[in-house]
């Protein structure tokens, strides 16, 4: 097996781990009204599931963060050069980032470093400090808006169904849990965005929060209502893992690249 086949296998592990993260995030609100993101989500499997679980959940995080960095620079899923494959392909690169911060993470917990506390809000009181800080928290509350919206036209267009293998996107059961999943998905940014841009206008960073803000701000029922959602999503994660047709990085050509350099 040469790295481009090994970084799709792995990133397949991605993909699971990605869904399991969510069906975790969904369960515990949905069972226990516990409100967590995928941080939380990975600091509970780790206390379960113990080093081995956590490097696993690392590997497979890593290589879907660098599967995503490199669609967003290489257009390796062919978006497309108009403004919508543009879109997809920001939203690639935030989604790669993401997740490699998600495995940095997974590596600390293992070397026993406590994370801190919601990523977002960091960022906002960090964001505030600095001179305009209000107006760039305004900003990242609108990109999360726009990602939001993205979300919810997935859900409405069902395009990520054509990432899938023909068989299995023709599955009802499929298409709704993508529909559900991209919805409740586009909720939360949506809410995150709007919490984000209400600490900017108020400056105040402990009104910003990602997921767990977001799960945690919402009342009954419609907390439960996304944790649905979130669960859905989590089911798709699992089977995008199996059926996603995967196109390969050409890792292989840049380390020939890489060598000959020397």
């Amino acid at each position: 097996m040469n790295a481009n086949s090994r970084l799709t296998a792995l990133t397949r592990i991605g993909f699971a781990t990605r869904g399991l993260l969510y069906i975790v995030i969904a369960l515990l609100i949905l069972r226990t009204g516990r409100a967590e993101d995928p941080s939380g989500a990975i600091e509970y499997l780790g206390q379960g599931g113990g080093q081995v679980l956590l490097g696993v959940i690392a590997a497979g995080l890593t290589a879907y963060g660098i599967w995503r960095l490199a669609d967003a620079a290489l257009d390796i899923e062919r978006h497309g050069a108009d403004r919508k494959g543009m879109l997809e392909r920001v939203g690639a690169g935030v989604s790669g980032a993401i997740h490699l911060l998600l495995a940095w993470q997974s590596v600390q917990l293992m070397r026993g470093a406590a994370l801190s506390g919601d990523g977002t809000q960091e960022s906002a009181r960090t964001a505030m400090q600095l001179p305009g800080g209000w107006a760039l928290v305004l900003i990242g509350a609108a990109v999360l808006c726009v990602l939001g919206v993205v979300q919810l036209a997935k859900a409405v267009k069902g395009s990520f169904l054509r990432y899938l293998a023909p068989a299995i996107a023709r599955q009802q059961w499929v298409q709704w849990s993508g529909r559900a999943g991209y919805a409740a998905r586009g909720l939360v940014f949506l809410i995150s965005g709007y919490l984000l841009a209400r600490a900017g206008i108020e400056e105040q960073a402990s009104q910003a929060g990602g997921m767990a803000r977001v799960l945690s701000w919402l009342t009954n029922p419609f907390d439960l209502i996304v944790g649905v959602g979130l669960f859905a999503f989590g089911l798709f994660s699992l089977v995008e893992a199996r059926y996603r047709q995967l196109h390969d990085v050409p890792v292989d050509g840049a380390i020939r690249r890489a060598t000959s350099w020397r």
